[in-house]
């Protein structure tokens, strides 16, 4: 019953997915809806898998600096494997998720300097953290609620003297003299020199327009001269006068007019003072968030000051019973059951129904991915289907609180970008192509600052070697048709490295096709694209559908060919026949313009007719071949002599002419 109980404060499991690891969340409130359901207002932790690898390689020195100052005892790999697993970040991100989304309570704590880091993998569901993480500005930047311990921090306590032993130090460089309790002033005589300045500061406020228009009224003045700035400052004056009331009464009120001090309180406008009650209740006694966000043009110090002054008003009374009166209201703690049902990622039996990730169709003795076991008594789909990889149900228990494996592979990378099917809510697309394992580290500044720079895939000679070696895995083929799919680099490598010993026993197959030389390259291209003078232009031809002109050649834009010639017979780009009375391309009369590659126009589309259709079943499979591979070829086709012409009784006409059409019975 307690473990399910989750109140205010704790920090939690939450499963926004089945395949990925649960967010590490913890609750500031609880919310009830207007359809009964509750809701959790959250604050937001990231794993080391949430950030960038710039910042990541950020919080690596970090934590190498706390294992030098704290003097860490050394780790073995698999271990420090581990601990980046239990490491948070802290953020001032708040979301609301679903209280029934919640899978189990965990630890955070922060780090400091007398923990030991390997104690944090003997305890389960137990994070530490020592950065903060601004999703918005992505930055990592220290925790302020570190302890300052340390010379730096605090003064040295000097030896004890002895009795009788006067004190070498000069007391005027050590400290300033405000008050001397032996004066020869009474009390009764101190209290009336003090109302006298309240007295003072009143009057003051009276002559002062801006202070009028801010107190009204003559109580509002008074009130305010009656405050601690005043009575410091008439102590003050009577400590530099030698106590003097005379000389004191006279410094209250020169000639130029009374003395008028004003502290915090009284400087702050209205408006001032809504934007620091803004802040206070967003970044609660942060002053320096406070000052940088809100009130820039204010001191730090100044705000400090308001802050204290603030706390002894009545405004600040009213918002502290408001808010108690809201968290009465509110939700204390919440039940949530037993999260019971099946995760769509198990891997079921032979005659069960399959699941997700093609988890029936998964290969007879595979092994687990992290821990390398054969026998679990349930198994769990993880990282792309195709991969069809698995975990067993302890890693995969790890894998979903953690966010890693047990023991570093390669394959982890590519699992993290198979089993996140979108960019994260919190990151924009540019961050998560930079996250991306495929994604080289020199390349992701690149790929952030331009993501539209155009860029060349240089492959390496182990990946020039893997193609060879593995290429039942790569299926290069099959990846040709489908360039969108991804590709497991890393697994591909990892399996080279492991069959290469044995490939360069064997030698590879390779045919070798002889190549020409290059004075037969350019005697074939000079008889296949021969040079053309280039004819002079003469005068512009007039446009008239009447006039004849010389056929020329018309060549297809965008190096396309079109059907215009097949064995000395004319068909256009669409395939239908030319009619009498119809001008054929090569007849135009009009000057065709070169067009350059940016005014080209649309694609050409060619609609196959049924004369086409009938002209390609006259070509041979290989002919067809040839002309697909070589489109700027001709094709000849030999057609089969036509059959001798029937006599008709009607004579057919052309279906355009300019005559009348004449019937003879």
């Amino acid at each position: 019953m307690a473990a399910n109980m989750y109140r205010v404060g704790d920090y939690v499991y939450f499963e926004n997915s089945s395949s990925n690891p649960y967010l590490i969340r913890r609750i500031e409130e609880l919310n009830k809806t207007a359809n009964g359901n509750v809701e959790a207002k959250v604050v937001c932790l990231f794993r080391r898998r949430d950030i960038s690898g710039n910042l990541n390689t950020l919080a690596d020195s970090n934590a190498r600096e706390f294992e030098e100052e704290s003097k860490q005892p050394s780790l073995p790999e698999q271990q420090k494997h581990q601990l980046k697993h239990r490491e948070l970040f802290l953020s001032r991100q708040f979301e609301s998720l679903p209280a029934t989304h919640i899978r189990g309570k965990c630890n955070v704590t922060l780090l400091n300097e007398t923990d030991v880091l390997a104690g944090y993998l003997e305890k389960e569901d137990c994070f530490f953290y020592s950065l903060v993480f601004d999703p918005v500005q992505k930055t990592l930047l220290a925790d302020q609620g570190e302890i300052r311990v340390g010379s730096k921090f605090q003064a040295e306590i000097p030896d004890k003297m002895a009795e009788g032993e006067a004190d070498p130090r000069v007391q005027e460089k050590l400290e300033t003299k405000v008050w001397d309790p032996d004066n020869l002033l009474k009390d009764s005589q101190i209290d009336q020199f003090l109302v006298v300045a309240r007295a003072v500061g009143t009057f003051a406020r009276a002559l002062d327009c801006s202070s009028s228009i801010r107190q009204p009224s003559l109580h509002m003045s008074a009130a305010a001269a009656s405050r601690d700035i005043t009575l410091f400052h008439a102590m003050d004056t009577l400590q530099k006068n030698g106590y003097d009331l005379a000389k004191a009464m006279s410094t209250l009120v020169p000639q130029g007019g009374p003395v008028l001090c004003r502290d915090e309180m009284e400087e702050w406008s209205a408006s001032e003072a809504m934007l620091f009650e803004e802040a206070l209740e967003k970044y609660g006694k942060d002053f320096n968030d406070i000052r940088q966000d809100f009130l820039p043009w204010k001191s730090l110090a100044s705000v400090v000051q308001f802050y204290y002054m603030w706390k002894t008003t009545d405004r600040y009374i009213q918002q502290k019973r408001l808010k108690a009166a809201e968290a009465d209201s509110k939700l204390k703690q919440v039940y949530i059951p037993t999260y019971t049902k099946p995760n769509p990622n198990q891997i079921l039996g032979p005659g069960s129904k399959p699941g997700v990730n093609g988890a029936a169709g998964f290969q007879k003795g595979l092994s687990c991915e992290s821990c390398h076991t054969a026998q679990s008594p349930q198994w769990y789909a993880w990282g792309p289907p195709n991969m069809q990889c698995r975990l067993c149900a302890s890693c995969w228990i790890y894998w979903k609180k953690y966010g890693g494996l047990k023991t570093p592979t390669q394959l982890e990378g590519a699992a993290r970008a198979g089993s996140e099917a979108g960019p994260r809510a919190h990151m924009t697309r540019q961050e998560v192509q930079g996250m991306s394992p495929f994604t080289r580290n020199e390349g992701r500044a690149k790929l952030l600052a331009k993501n539209r720079q155009t860029f060349i895939l240089q492959t390496t000679k182990l990946t020039r070697v893997a193609r060879r070696v593995c290429e039942d895995i790569l299926q290069p083929r099959r990846a040709a048709r489908r360039p969108y799919a991804s590709i497991n680099a890393n697994a591909v490598k990892a399996e080279c490295m492991i069959r290469l010993p044995k490939a360069t026993k064997t030698p590879v197959k390779s045919k070798l096709i002889p190549r020409q030389s290059l004075a037969a390259i350019v005697k074939d291209l000079a008889v296949s694209a021969p040079l053309k003078l280039k004819a002079s232009r003469g005068p512009p031809t007039p446009i008239n559908r009447n006039q004849a002109s010389q056929p020329r050649v018309a060549q297809s834009l965008l190096g396309k060919r079109g059907f215009d010639t097949a064995a000395g017979v004319p068909y256009p780009a669409n395939g239908r026949p030319y009619t009498s009375g119809m001008r054929t391309t090569s007849q135009s009369v009009i000057k065709r313009q070169k067009v350059s590659q940016g005014e080209a126009p649309n694609p050409v589309v060619f609609v196959a007719t049924k004369d086409t259709r009938a002209l390609r079943k006259h070509l041979t499979q290989s002919e067809m071949r040839r002309a697909a591979r070589k489109p700027h070829l001709l094709v000849r086709i030999k057609l089969p002599p036509p059959p001798p012409p029937r006599s008709l009784a009607v004579p057919l006409v052309p279906s355009s002419t300019n005559e009348p059409i004449v019937l003879e019975d």
